[in-house]
């Protein structure tokens, strides 16, 4: 077996920080760490971040330096997945999103993932598109602003809560626009072959 490179170090830290992430971000409302829910709450985001960076990063560095391996190609996107919906679940719990736009959320990435197996056993590769590329960002921004949001903070940023709604409405809207633009360019995907 050849040596883990850079990118794929990069990917699996990514996936190894949802554990803190989630420990600060559900333990800080728990108490775990006193009564303060703001600071597990910051560093709850300052690791979000770093793990979103990440992202950036490992993509960059595989494709400039040609260390793109089929390892990165089935776990950056699935790291991605696990980052963000771990975040999203955590936050239905502490009742920061409504549980239906998770399900949704959850719902166009199944729905993806099973058109790329299909397509990937048909010998056709998927590209990302610039809709699902906008909607993961708006989900990581949506994440972010959450983690923000927490009671007490609307009196230093009284819009946060606003931005916040408007972010998340426009991440919805996003992974509902990216799902039908994936359909429709790879419709031809779920044709039987003859």
């Amino acid at each position: 077996m050849s040596k883990m490179n850079l990118p794929n170090k990069l990917t699996i830290f990514r996936v190894i920080l949802i554990v803190p992430f989630v420990m600060l971000l559900l333990g800080g409302e728990a108490g775990w760490f006193g009564n303060n829910v703001l600071i597990p709450n910051m560093i709850a985001l300052a690791v979000f971040i770093i793990a979103s960076l990440t992202d950036l990063v490992d993509g960059k560095i595989a494709r400039k330096y040609n260390m793109v391996t089929n390892f990165g190609k089935f776990m950056d996107p699935l790291a991605d997945k696990l980052l963000v919906c771990s975040a999203m679940i955590a936050l239905i719990e502490l009742k920061r999103i409504p549980a239906w736009i998770v399900i949704i959320i959850i719902a166009r990435e199944f729905i993806i993932s099973g058109f790329r197996l299909v397509a990937s056993d048909n010998g056709v590769v998927i590209a990302a598109s610039y809709w699902g590329k906008f909607k993961t960002t708006f989900q990581m921004v949506m994440v972010c602003l959450m983690l923000i949001n927490v009671p007490g903070v609307e009196t230093w940023w009284p819009w946060l809560n606003v931005l916040t709604q408007v972010i998340m409405w426009i991440a919805l809207a996003l992974t509902i626009i990216s799902l039908i633009d994936y359909l429709v360019k790879n419709k031809g995907v779920l044709k039987e072959q003859k």
